[in-house]
């Protein structure tokens, strides 16, 4: 009889009594804190299971007369897998270097002997170098996976995504090669400064407006290298065009002028609707309908397409629905420090619209969410530009982590909108003189870019763009010898439009990296239309043709106008006068009354008109005389026997005639 071993735990302690070898066995086995590997146990078990599965397939067989339902699954020893597939890559790759080793000497062998025989002849392609030749006999493996292998190995400390990826061109040059002013196209608006452009999210038309009171729209798919405007319009009369924009879809553009209402034009210029002007006797400007003063600036929202927002003299902003022109959507007021009104001069929505942004003449930047009631500021920067001084654009990155800011005191400033207190960077010496001098981001949010305006003593007015990192001038472009005031870089066509203070518009691109736009228009000519004075229809001529359907040919105009002439009818001839009265209007029915009592009562068959009407009755007197028929009969028993005085008589002197 063994003794029961006391334990605690795994750790046993058997007392000395004789057992036999098996059980000694069992006991080095079990005791302890175990052994590492498969154990002789789980061995065992493997051998029994195998075992059971032949007897039970055995078993099957007798009674059924088949040995298993279906196959059985096999088993997968994937580090053996991977280890052959390590070593059938290692042989591939061992084979394509000595095959590349081979090509490569081959192909120096042929160039230097082409080399020998003829120095003028040309290779095709390029040779390797033999530096490239003796790196391939050092790999192991395919070039991807020992890159790769490269960057896991942190002895060597190379920049692997370098390696892999490659590094392009423009980002070993720096930014500046990722400004597209390769080429340039000028487009002349007028004489007058632009202060307002836009161009539609499709970059198909773009509409430029001035202080000469002037919209102009610009097609680039209908222009010619003469880059002229299809359409040139004054939609606010008398009033200063200030803002231009698009909207999200570009089927509406919003104009924003001098007056106190703004208009929404359609896409060929027509007016769609126009704002309402408010109650300028009202104190209250939230009880008014409209703007009561002049407009500063204007934009759409960027994915509500029917609303869009106005800024003006009137100390407040508004929001405003294209169905409902009649009554703003919402009325913000901003306030100074003291709580007394401030006007606002820019304004913007970030990117997601879901905050509204203004720069107000006391050198603030104020800021509302657009999901909440407009009564307090989400965020305000109070001393973001000197006070009395206009902030004439506001605009946010792409990211929407970042805001620029432009103001006449001569700066441009970057903030981060997570720290507010104090700006990125001031970019100084920026002089100014409009009130719509811009700023913008480059679409990669790298650079920011403004205009500037002349001094005494400059001559070309610039373009600048400075790093958002580095916080350094980047370059700069001259684009004319006047202000430079608005500047649109658009990210679709990445082409640059700029307007200048002489009416000049300029757009920058390249002829690589830039799509549609102006590079539609540089080739294509412009043809003159033929216009002819007379326009004569096409003859027929037939060998066979009557007389009365020929058409005569006539050389020249002259000619025909003579004929016109002569005839009465296309010369309009009037009415020729009465001469004699025969082949007059009045002689056809007869030139005297006596000839027209007697053609109308029928009486003649001709009239002759030239006899003498007293001649024509006494003709009938001796007639009349010797047979009466009408007035003496009747009166032949009444009346005396007359008596006439002959012309021999002697009578009485008349007394009126005077004596002789």
């Amino acid at each position: 009889m063994s003794k029961k071993p006391i334990s605690f735990g795994k750790i046993k302690f058997s007392l000395p009594t004789t057992t036999s070898t098996a059980e000694q066995n069992e006991e080095a086995n079990t005791s302890g804190f175990g052994t590492f590997g498969r154990t002789p146990i789980q061995e065992q078990t493997k051998d029994i299971d195998e075992i059971a599965e032949d007897l039970e397939s055995q078993h099957v067989q007798e009674v059924m007369g088949i040995k298993n339902f279906g196959k059985k699954a096999k088993n997968f020893d994937i580090e053996e897998m991977m280890m052959r597939a390590r070593q059938a890559a290692q042989e591939a790759a061992k084979k394509k270097a000595v095959e590349d080793e081979e090509k490569a000497k081959e192909i120096i062998e042929n160039s230097s002997a082409k080399d020998d025989d003829d120095d003028d002849e040309d290779l095709i392609g390029p040779p390797l170098p033999p530096g490239l030749v003796e790196e391939d006999e050092d790999i192991i493996g395919p070039p991807v996976p020992e890159a790769l292998k490269k960057a896991d190995d942190k002895t060597k400390g190379e920049d692997s995504y370098d390696e892999l990826s490659g590094s392009d061109d423009e980002d070993d040059a720096g930014p500046e090669k990722k400004i597209p002013n390769s080429h340039e196209v000028q487009m002349l608006h007028g004489s007058k400064a632009v202060v307002a452009l836009a161009v539609d999210p499709s970059g198909a038309r773009l509409a430029t407006g001035s202080i000469d009171y002037d919209v102009s729209f610009w097609d680039f798919a209908g222009m010619d290298a003469s880059m002229r405007s299809f359409r040139t319009l004054q939609p606010c009369e008398n009033h200063p065009i200030k803002c231009l924009q698009y909207s999200a879809t570009g089927d509406a553009i919003l104009v924003v002028s001098g007056a106190a209402q703004a208009k929404v034009l359609d896409r060929d210029g027509f007016e769609s609707l126009e704002c309402v002007k408010g109650d300028q006797y009202i104190t209250d400007m939230a009880k008014t309908k409209g703007h009561t003063a002049s407009l500063n600036s204007g934009c759409w929202h960027p994915h509500i397409r029917e609303e869009f927002m106005t800024c003006a003299q009137d100390a407040t902003l508004r929001l405003w629905l294209t169905d409902n022109p009649r009554h703003h959507k919402a009325v913000i007021k901003p306030r100074q420090q003291g709580g007394l009104k401030t006007n606002p001069t820019a304004c913007t929505f970030s990117r997601d619209g879901n905050t509204v942004a203004c720069g107000c003449f006391d050198g603030s930047i104020q800021m509302w969410d657009h999901r909440k009631s407009f009564v307090n500021t989400s965020q305000v920067i109070r001393s973001a530009h000197q006070k009395q001084t206009e902030i004439t654009s506001v605009v946010y990155s792409y990211l929407g982590n970042n805001l620029a800011s432009r103001s006449n005191d001569d700066t441009l400033k970057l903030w981060d909108l997570r720290a507010t207190k104090q700006p990125l960077n001031v970019f100084d010496n920026l002089f100014s003189r409009y009130e719509q001098t811009d700023c913008g981001f480059s679409p990669d949010d790298a650079m920011v870019f403004t205009g500037e305006s002349l001094q005494k003593g400059q001559d070309v007015g610039r373009l600048l763009f400075y790093n958002t990192k580095t916080f350094k001038k980047v370059t700069q472009i001259e684009v004319s010898k006047s202000h430079v005031i608005k500047a649109v870089w658009h990210a679709k066509l990445n082409q640059i439009f700029v307007g200048c203070g002489n009416g000049v518009v300029k757009c920058y691109y390249d002829q690589k990296k830039s799509l549609r736009g102006a590079k539609l228009c540089i080739v294509k000519t412009h043809r003159k239309k033929q216009s002819s004075d007379v326009v004569s229809s096409q003859q027929i001529i037939t060998p066979h043709a009557l007389p009365l359907f020929r058409q005569e040919k006539l050389r020249t105009n002259k000619k025909k106008m003579e004929k016109d002439r002569l005839d009465p009818i296309k010369s309009r001839r009037p009415d020729l006068p009465i001469t004699s009265g025969q082949g007059g209007r009045v002689a056809a029915s007869g030139s005297t009354l006596s000839s027209f009592v007697i053609r109308n009562l029928g009486l003649s068959k001709r009239v002759d008109d030239d006899q003498d009407p007293r001649e024509a009755i006494l003709k009938f007197a001796k007639d009349a005389e010797e047979n009466p028929f009408w007035v003496a009969p009747a009166y032949k028993k009444t009346q005396p026997k007359p008596i006439f005085q002959g012309d021999d008589d002697d009578g009485p002197s008349d007394a009126k005639k005077q004596k002789t």
